[in-house]
């Protein structure tokens, strides 16, 4: 089994800064990527950054604000979130794709709880 924990999240003023940060742990052989995706109230939930061997990648409304990085050890992922917005209230959450030490040619898709980051005006 993999489990993936985030941690971060809080109450910040528009225009601060949070630093949010995903665990992975357990059976784990390989990650072959790490991405946070949100949701907000009512609303679809929505990739925000991703991170590949290959590079990163943003959403539109994300981009020149937040960063995500990758930990040495490659099984935590971190995202960097300055020049916050209210629109960024959301839920966070870690999505991660696996390949587990008991089956390792073969991938699975796994999530966290989730955060809440919450932006007030």
């Amino acid at each position: 089994q993999v489990q993936l924990v985030e941690s971060g999240g809080g109450l910040v003023q528009a225009g601060g800064s949070l630093r949010l940060s995903c665990a992975a742990s357990g059976s784990i052989y390989s990650i072959k990527h790490m991405d946070w995706y949100r949701q907000a109230p009512g609303k679809q939930r929505e990739l925000v950054a991703g991170s590949t061997s290959g590079g990163t990648n943003y959403a539109d409304a994300v981009k020149g604000r937040f960063t995500i990085s990758r930990g040495n050890a490659k099984n935590t992922v971190y995202l960097q979130m300055n020049s916050l917005k209210p629109e960024d209230t959301a839920v966070y959450y870690c999505n991660a794709e696996v390949a587990t030490l008991t089956i390792p040619y073969q991938t699975d898709v796994y999530w966290g709880r989730g955060t809440q980051v919450t932006v007030s005006s």
